[in-house]
Protein backbone atom coordinates (compact mmCIF):
# COMPACT_ATOMS: atom_id res chain seq x y z
CA UNK A 1 0.00 0.00 0.00
CA UNK A 2 1.95 3.11 -0.96
CA UNK A 3 0.95 6.99 -1.87
CA UNK A 4 -2.50 7.93 -2.07
CA UNK A 5 -3.62 4.79 -0.81
CA UNK A 6 -2.53 4.63 2.53
CA UNK A 7 -3.94 8.03 3.00
CA UNK A 8 -7.09 7.24 2.16
CA UNK A 9 -6.93 3.69 4.61
CA UNK A 10 -6.09 6.14 7.60
CA UNK A 11 -9.05 8.38 6.75
CA UNK A 12 -11.57 5.20 6.17
CA UNK A 13 -9.85 3.75 9.22
CA UNK A 14 -10.59 6.67 11.25
CA UNK A 15 -14.44 6.86 10.54
CA UNK A 16 -14.87 3.33 10.86
CA UNK A 17 -13.11 3.07 14.48
CA UNK A 18 -16.47 5.57 15.61
CA UNK A 19 -18.79 4.32 13.29
CA UNK A 20 -21.74 4.27 16.22
CA UNK A 21 -21.07 7.67 15.75
CA UNK A 22 -20.25 8.27 12.33
CA UNK A 23 -22.52 5.62 11.05
CA UNK A 24 -25.32 4.59 13.31
CA UNK A 25 -26.40 8.05 14.64
CA UNK A 26 -26.98 9.70 11.32
CA UNK A 27 -29.12 6.37 10.17
CA UNK A 28 -31.00 6.69 13.79
CA UNK A 29 -31.65 10.84 12.95
CA UNK A 30 -32.85 9.44 9.30
CA UNK A 31 -35.52 6.80 10.80
CA UNK A 32 -36.81 9.05 13.51
CA UNK A 33 -36.93 11.96 10.26
CA UNK A 34 -39.23 9.15 8.61
CA UNK A 35 -40.87 8.19 11.62
CA UNK A 36 -42.38 11.75 12.08
CA UNK A 37 -42.96 13.28 8.99
CA UNK A 38 -44.30 10.04 7.41
CA UNK A 39 -46.32 9.75 10.35
CA UNK A 40 -48.06 13.39 10.04
CA UNK A 41 -47.43 14.12 6.69
CA UNK A 42 -49.41 10.30 4.94
CA UNK A 43 -52.16 10.84 3.07
CA UNK A 44 -52.04 14.96 3.09
CA UNK A 45 -49.48 15.69 0.60
CA UNK A 46 -49.94 14.38 -2.81
CA UNK A 47 -46.38 14.71 -4.66
CA UNK A 48 -46.65 12.07 -7.77
CA UNK A 49 -49.65 10.66 -8.53
CA UNK A 50 -48.63 7.01 -8.36
CA UNK A 51 -45.93 7.51 -5.06
CA UNK A 52 -46.96 7.77 -1.49
CA UNK A 53 -45.55 10.58 0.63
CA UNK A 54 -43.73 8.07 2.63
CA UNK A 55 -42.23 6.58 -0.35
CA UNK A 56 -41.56 9.73 -1.80
CA UNK A 57 -39.55 10.57 1.13
CA UNK A 58 -37.17 7.52 1.79
CA UNK A 59 -35.01 8.35 -1.17
CA UNK A 60 -34.65 12.24 -0.04
CA UNK A 61 -33.52 11.24 3.01
CA UNK A 62 -31.08 8.73 1.85
CA UNK A 63 -29.66 11.42 0.32
CA UNK A 64 -29.55 13.83 2.56
CA UNK A 65 -27.86 11.91 4.86
CA UNK A 66 -25.38 10.61 2.18
CA UNK A 67 -24.95 14.36 1.55
CA UNK A 68 -24.19 15.97 4.77
CA UNK A 69 -21.79 12.64 6.29
CA UNK A 70 -19.81 13.38 3.03
CA UNK A 71 -19.46 16.50 4.26
CA UNK A 72 -18.43 15.34 7.74
CA UNK A 73 -16.17 13.52 7.34
CA UNK A 74 -13.54 15.45 4.80
CA UNK A 75 -14.40 18.34 6.81
CA UNK A 76 -13.63 17.34 10.18
CA UNK A 77 -11.20 15.24 9.45
CA UNK A 78 -8.68 17.89 8.04
CA UNK A 79 -9.75 20.53 10.69
CA UNK A 80 -9.15 17.90 13.43
CA UNK A 81 -5.03 17.25 12.08
CA UNK A 82 -4.81 20.70 11.49
CA UNK A 83 -5.73 21.53 15.34
CA UNK A 84 -3.67 18.04 16.77
CA UNK A 85 -0.55 19.06 14.63
CA UNK A 86 -0.21 15.66 12.88
CA UNK A 87 -0.52 17.24 9.41
CA UNK A 88 3.21 17.84 9.27
CA UNK A 89 3.05 14.18 9.28
CA UNK A 90 1.51 14.16 5.67
CA UNK A 91 3.20 17.22 4.76
CA UNK A 92 6.67 15.43 4.93
CA UNK A 93 5.19 12.79 2.26
CA UNK A 94 6.19 12.76 -1.34
CA UNK A 95 2.02 13.04 -1.57
CA UNK A 96 1.06 15.61 -4.45
CA UNK A 97 -2.45 17.81 -4.12
CA UNK A 98 -3.67 15.12 -6.49
CA UNK A 99 -3.28 12.19 -3.87
CA UNK A 100 -4.49 14.12 -0.87
CA UNK A 101 -7.85 14.97 -2.47
CA UNK A 102 -8.22 11.76 -4.17
CA UNK A 103 -7.98 9.98 -0.75
CA UNK A 104 -9.66 12.90 1.33
CA UNK A 105 -12.93 13.16 -1.54
CA UNK A 106 -12.95 8.65 -1.89
CA UNK A 107 -12.88 8.59 2.10
CA UNK A 108 -15.56 10.80 2.32
CA UNK A 109 -17.96 9.29 -0.91
CA UNK A 110 -17.24 6.00 1.42
CA UNK A 111 -18.73 6.95 4.52
CA UNK A 112 -21.82 8.92 2.52
CA UNK A 113 -22.70 5.33 1.21
CA UNK A 114 -22.33 3.51 3.74
CA UNK A 115 -24.59 5.94 6.05
CA UNK A 116 -27.29 6.11 2.93
CA UNK A 117 -27.34 2.61 2.27
CA UNK A 118 -27.83 2.05 5.87
CA UNK A 119 -30.72 4.99 5.90
CA UNK A 120 -32.01 2.96 2.88
CA UNK A 121 -32.36 -0.23 4.87
CA UNK A 122 -33.97 0.87 7.71
CA UNK A 123 -36.42 3.19 5.73
CA UNK A 124 -37.48 1.01 3.18
CA UNK A 125 -39.54 -1.23 5.28
CA UNK A 126 -41.81 1.89 5.56
CA UNK A 127 -43.60 2.17 1.94
CA UNK A 128 -43.06 -0.34 -1.15
CA UNK A 129 -40.16 1.16 -3.41
CA UNK A 130 -39.67 0.48 -6.90
CA UNK A 131 -36.29 0.96 -8.73
CA UNK A 132 -36.88 2.44 -12.15
CA UNK A 133 -33.38 3.15 -13.34
CA UNK A 134 -30.59 2.18 -10.74
CA UNK A 135 -28.13 3.34 -12.72
CA UNK A 136 -29.43 7.10 -12.30
CA UNK A 137 -29.35 6.06 -8.37
CA UNK A 138 -25.45 4.89 -8.41
CA UNK A 139 -24.75 7.71 -10.70
CA UNK A 140 -26.39 10.88 -8.36
CA UNK A 141 -25.71 9.18 -4.95
CA UNK A 142 -21.50 8.95 -6.23
CA UNK A 143 -21.69 11.94 -7.77
CA UNK A 144 -23.11 13.81 -4.62
CA UNK A 145 -20.75 12.16 -2.39
CA UNK A 146 -18.00 13.21 -4.03
CA UNK A 147 -19.15 16.59 -4.40
CA UNK A 148 -19.99 17.35 -0.87
CA UNK A 149 -16.65 15.61 -0.07
CA UNK A 150 -14.85 18.06 -2.04
CA UNK A 151 -16.89 20.98 -0.41
CA UNK A 152 -15.81 19.49 3.08
CA UNK A 153 -11.88 19.61 1.64
CA UNK A 154 -12.39 22.87 0.97
CA UNK A 155 -14.35 23.67 4.65
CA UNK A 156 -11.43 21.90 6.10
CA UNK A 157 -8.74 23.89 4.59
CA UNK A 158 -10.16 27.13 5.17
CA UNK A 159 -11.64 26.58 9.12
CA UNK A 160 -8.93 26.90 11.74
CA UNK A 161 -11.03 25.12 14.07
CA UNK A 162 -14.24 24.00 14.63
CA UNK A 163 -16.31 26.58 15.18
CA UNK A 164 -15.75 28.01 12.10
CA UNK A 165 -16.26 25.00 10.67
CA UNK A 166 -20.04 25.21 12.12
CA UNK A 167 -20.73 28.11 10.51
CA UNK A 168 -19.84 26.58 7.01
CA UNK A 169 -22.22 24.03 8.04
CA UNK A 170 -25.07 25.48 9.19
CA UNK A 171 -25.28 28.72 7.33
CA UNK A 172 -24.29 27.02 4.10
CA UNK A 173 -24.95 23.12 4.18
CA UNK A 174 -28.05 22.56 6.08
CA UNK A 175 -30.29 25.37 4.37
CA UNK A 176 -29.32 24.21 0.85
CA UNK A 177 -29.95 20.68 2.05
CA UNK A 178 -33.82 21.38 3.62
CA UNK A 179 -34.33 23.84 0.30
CA UNK A 180 -33.44 21.05 -2.05
CA UNK A 181 -36.41 19.17 -2.06
CA UNK A 182 -35.99 16.59 0.47
CA UNK A 183 -39.36 16.50 2.23
CA UNK A 184 -41.75 18.19 -0.74
CA UNK A 185 -41.31 18.76 -4.29
CA UNK A 186 -40.67 22.42 -4.74
CA UNK A 187 -43.78 22.45 -7.09
CA UNK A 188 -45.76 23.34 -3.65
CA UNK A 189 -43.32 26.17 -2.82
CA UNK A 190 -44.36 29.97 -3.73
CA UNK A 191 -42.84 31.08 -7.04
CA UNK A 192 -40.00 32.64 -5.23
CA UNK A 193 -38.76 29.78 -3.68
CA UNK A 194 -38.98 27.99 -6.53
CA UNK A 195 -37.09 29.79 -8.17
CA UNK A 196 -34.39 29.79 -5.44
CA UNK A 197 -34.53 26.03 -5.34
CA UNK A 198 -33.91 25.84 -8.82
CA UNK A 199 -30.19 27.47 -8.35
CA UNK A 200 -29.48 25.06 -5.36
CA UNK A 201 -27.04 22.38 -6.42
CA UNK A 202 -28.24 19.80 -4.11
CA UNK A 203 -31.88 19.84 -5.62
CA UNK A 204 -30.82 18.61 -8.68
CA UNK A 205 -28.90 15.87 -6.88
CA UNK A 206 -31.93 14.92 -4.74
CA UNK A 207 -34.40 15.07 -7.62
CA UNK A 208 -32.20 12.88 -9.81
CA UNK A 209 -31.66 10.26 -7.31
CA UNK A 210 -35.47 10.14 -6.91
CA UNK A 211 -35.58 9.66 -10.28
CA UNK A 212 -33.77 6.45 -10.31
CA UNK A 213 -36.38 4.87 -7.84
CA UNK A 214 -39.35 6.62 -9.53
CA UNK A 215 -39.04 7.53 -13.31
CA UNK A 216 -40.51 10.96 -12.49
CA UNK A 217 -39.07 14.24 -11.26
CA UNK A 218 -39.41 17.67 -11.32
CA UNK A 219 -36.95 18.44 -13.88
CA UNK A 220 -34.74 16.09 -16.75
CA UNK A 221 -31.71 14.23 -15.07
CA UNK A 222 -30.05 14.91 -17.85
CA UNK A 223 -30.26 18.47 -16.92
CA UNK A 224 -29.61 17.67 -13.38
CA UNK A 225 -26.69 15.49 -14.44
CA UNK A 226 -25.01 18.40 -16.27
CA UNK A 227 -25.46 20.95 -13.61
CA UNK A 228 -24.15 18.67 -10.49
CA UNK A 229 -21.55 17.63 -12.69
CA UNK A 230 -20.83 21.58 -13.58
CA UNK A 231 -20.52 22.61 -9.78
CA UNK A 232 -18.11 18.99 -9.66
CA UNK A 233 -15.69 20.36 -11.75
CA UNK A 234 -15.42 23.84 -10.41
CA UNK A 235 -15.32 22.75 -6.79
CA UNK A 236 -12.89 20.42 -7.62
CA UNK A 237 -10.77 22.43 -9.66
CA UNK A 238 -11.11 24.86 -6.35
CA UNK A 239 -9.91 22.15 -3.66
CA UNK A 240 -6.67 21.21 -6.11
CA UNK A 241 -5.55 24.83 -6.37
CA UNK A 242 -5.61 25.43 -3.09
CA UNK A 243 -4.14 21.83 -1.97
CA UNK A 244 -1.41 23.05 -4.46
CA UNK A 245 -1.07 26.50 -2.80
CA UNK A 246 -0.83 24.73 0.67
CA UNK A 247 -3.48 27.08 1.27
CA UNK A 248 -3.22 27.04 5.41
CA UNK A 249 -1.59 23.96 5.42
CA UNK A 250 2.11 25.36 5.35
CA UNK A 251 3.28 27.85 7.59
Amino acid sequence: MIGWQALFYKEVLRFWKVSAQTIAAPVLTALLYMLIFGHLLEGRITVYDSVSYTAFLVPGLVMMSLLQNAFANSSSSMVQSKMMGNLVFILLTPLGPVSWFAAYVLAAVVRGMAVGLGVLLVTVWFAPLTVVWPVWILVFALLGAAMLGTLGLIAGLWADKFDQMSSFQNFLITPMTFLSGVFYSIHSLPPFWQQVSHLNPFFYMIDGFRYGFFGVSDVSPWLSLSLVGGAFVLVAGLALHLLRIGYKIRG
